[in-house]
């Protein structure tokens, strides 16, 4: 399905719909469920763009845990990584000794994922791994393995579900290719 934006030059084009991603999602938090069993689980969500993803990951993880939130950004309004990671938010809970999962929207560049875990590392975790809605290796600068993928792509700036294109479009029920019309 393609849809026109406010903005008159942008189509937005439906790239996993919304029982796609209801699916995916609980297929992860079964399997992290099982990975972490039994282990002193943080989840921590990478703000804004991971939002809504993470409240249902959340949701589909069968475990005691706790959660926090930081916020990072290293894309302003533009459609590219500036490739400066600049922090906002720092989580709050004491991480020490604990097994901590990152759970980012979109690990595209690599940049903003690998500054993160190695600042999370520098905090005395027992383990560290990273969950993503979309693993894009296309542009891949920095050597980052997504534990936990929801979807693996090449290319496309992708929209919805908590991904946005200068902050537009988080709300949208489905995952969306932002496409630029002449």
């Amino acid at each position: 399905m393609m849809t026109e934006s406010t903005e008159s030059t942008e189509f937005l084009e439906e790239f996993f719909s919304e029982a796609q991603i209801r699916a995916r999602v609980k297929e992860l938090g079964r399997q992290i469920s099982l990975d972490y069993q039994g282990k002193p689980l943080v989840m921590v969500c990478v703000l804004k763009g991971a939002f809504i993803f993470f409240s249902d990951l959340v949701r589909q993880v069968d475990l005691e845990l706790e959660v926090d939130f930081l916020r990072v950004s290293s894309y302003g309004a533009g459609d590219t990584s500036s490739g400066e990671v600049r922090f906002s938010k720092d989580v709050e809970i004491d991480l020490r000794a604990k097994d901590v999962l990152l759970v980012d929207d979109i690990v595209d560049s690599g940049l903003t994922m690998d500054r993160l875990r190695r600042e999370i590392l520098t905090r005395g975790v027992n383990s560290l791994r990273i969950a993503a809605l979309i693993d894009k290796f296309e542009r891949r600068e920095k050597e980052v393995s997504v534990d936990y993928a929801g979807f693996s792509v090449s290319d496309g700036f992708f929209v919805g579900y908590g991904l946005d294109y200068a902050e537009r479009h988080r709300q949208k029920a489905s995952v969306c290719v932002l496409v630029q019309k002449d």
